[in-house]
């Protein structure tokens, strides 16, 4: 009697580390930023962030360039949670 056989796993290819973050800046109400970094942890820590200004809920979120699709779709289902806001990167001097 024959044993089945068994397909050894792929091994995935990672990309190459970035050179910079990617950065979005995101405007909340302050009263959510507790829920918001709930969610974010909830996402396998898909990305960081800072508080830049807390008493308007100004967030600036860190993450790795591949992952810009999957931040684009947390921020989306984000958005059902909470009133939130994608702010324009601000000029770099």
């Amino acid at each position: 009697m024959a044993s089945p056989s068994r397909r050894r796993p792929r091994k995935r290819m990672c990309p190459p580390a970035p050179d910079w973050s990617a950065r979005t800046y995101v405007r909340i109400q302050p009263s959510d930023i507790g829920l918001f970094r709930f969610l974010l942890e909830g996402h396998d820590n898909l990305g960081v962030f800072t508080v830049v200004n807390n008493r308007q809920g100004i967030l600036l979120l860190r993450y790795s360039p591949h992952l810009k699709r999957e931040m684009g779709a947390f921020l989306k289902q984000a958005a059902t949670e909470m009133e939130l806001e994608i702010l324009p990167a601000p000029l770099r001097a």
